[in-house]
């Protein structure tokens, strides 16, 4: 079974048992956490597209890990010009594994 949440402005094909980094979350390791707004469901026969939520579907899950991604390094430069920036960043996310899918 597989379900595709809506999640950060993106969207996430997910599955139990599957560990999942989406967009930083509210909450510490261990909490619960719940998706509402689920686009698909899919597994069993024939899948339940939603238009566009599938009514009555979520998805539980345990936030794992609150960490950040690998640094990023932006360097801007316009030649002959004197002009050069140069930026880092590093993304925020969670991981979140997935309990069930509840449809």
């Amino acid at each position: 079974m597989y379900a595709v949440v809506k999640t950060g402005g993106k969207q996430v094909r997910v599955s139990p048992g599957q560990a999942v980094r989406v967009e930083k979350l509210a909450g510490s390791v261990g909490d619960a956490v719940e998706f509402g707004e689920v686009l698909l469901v899919g597994g069993e026969g024939d899948p339940q597209v939603g238009t566009p939520l599938v009514s009555g579907a979520n998805v539980v899950g345990t936030i794992t890990a609150q960490a950040r991604g690998p640094k990023i390094t932006i360097f801007k430069m316009k030649r002959r010009k004197g002009y050069r920036r140069k930026q880092g960043h590093r993304q925020a996310y969670t991981e979140v594994r997935v309990e069930s899918i509840n449809s």
